[in-house]
């Protein structure tokens, strides 16, 4: 099996034409706005406005981003958060996943898999497809549900209605990981509903909210960190709130480190904490404020890493 890279300089997104807060996921996301916008149209334009700074933003850090047009129907209001339906792997592997929401299933499209092989010319060497699981309930969203350390093979999940444990450790049996399930609340004591929201992790650095964890898990979830030799920014559930916890470290055509995040999400931060990613890396920092309120995620699910290798890699 090739070895993944933790950090990929190629990421692809999805342009939204149909955007809107979608009543189906609201009641397991604690981060969706309680009154969404009713004019759709004007909420439509707002996410596309937003979603062409970041792909400007990240684009100008060297990134290189691959986009796609959502399609009007099927209606797939989430479709700006990609990472969720599918992750890609340095062996050339694909991998589909279960979505919860009905409305989420179609975001799932062969033909943007196709156009990574054909158009993009990375190579995909086999699809592993787990989105049967839906049919018995059950489900792993992504890189949501999933927090991955490609270099040492270990994928965090906290436990929620959109991670479930068997599939977490189908994924984990069929890519060769090691799972690490935990639980995760929010302030108010309610299960986070993605992984991604509480922690994220690069080459050397690591952001979680240690104080959503449960005490009982707290000390086998650092003791991986620690064991994997990352340092842990600590955010609290102000910042965990404000998509601090939802950061992407990505590296550069030039091979210079990024991190992506919002600009809710670097405000919050403290001086102390910029200074400690300043010195890892070069920031990307953009306006999405209408997108998180609205959908309830920030600029890592708007993210899906491309590490396929490129078709000529493997010949």
């Amino acid at each position: 099996m090739s070895a993944d890279r933790q950090c990929t300089d190629t990421v692809f997104v999805i342009r939204p034409c149909r955007f809107q807060a979608n009543p189906e996921t609201a009641a397991s996301n604690a981060f969706q706005a309680q009154a969404p916008w009713q004019d759709l149209a004007a909420s439509n334009a707002c996410a596309q406005q937003q979603f062409d700074g970041l792909v400007d933003t990240l684009t100008a850090a060297g990134v290189r981003c691959l986009v796609f047009d959502d399609t009007p129907e099927p209606h797939t209001p989430d479709s700006i958060f990609p990472n969720n339906w599918i992750t890609t792997h340095a062996d050339g592997t694909v991998v589909l996943f279960p979505m919860e929401a009905p409305s989420r299933r179609g975001e799932r499209r062969s033909d943007i898999v196709e156009a990574l092989s054909k158009t993009h010319g990375f190579e995909v060497a086999r699809v592993v497809d787990l989105s049967p699981a839906e049919d018995e309930g059950r489900y792993l969203e992504g890189t949501g549900s999933l927090v991955l350390d490609r270099v040492n093979r270990v994928a965090y999940a906290c436990r929620a209605s959109r991670t479930d444990a068997q599939v977490l450790e189908a994924f984990a049996n069929e890519m060769g990981y090691t799972p690490v399930l935990f639980d995760s609340v929010d302030a108010d004591g309610q299960p986070i509903y993605h992984t991604n929201v509480m922690m994220w992790l690069g080459t050397r650095l690591a952001g979680m909210c240690l104080a959503s964890l449960v005490e009982a898990d707290r000390t086998r979830v650092l003791a991986a960190l620690e064991a994997s030799g990352h340092t842990v920014i600590d955010l609290t559930f102000a910042q965990l709130e404000a998509f601090a916890g939802n950061m992407l470290e990505l590296v550069a055509q030039d091979g210079r480190t990024v991190i992506a995040m919002s600009q809710q999400a670097y405000d919050v931060l403290k001086d102390a904490q910029r200074a400690q990613l300043e010195a890892h890396a070069r920031l990307a920092v953009c306006p999405i404020d209408h997108i998180e309120t609205q959908s309830g995620g920030s600029v890592r699910c708007m993210l899906a890493e491309v590490h396929l290798p490129h078709a000529q890699a493997l010949q």
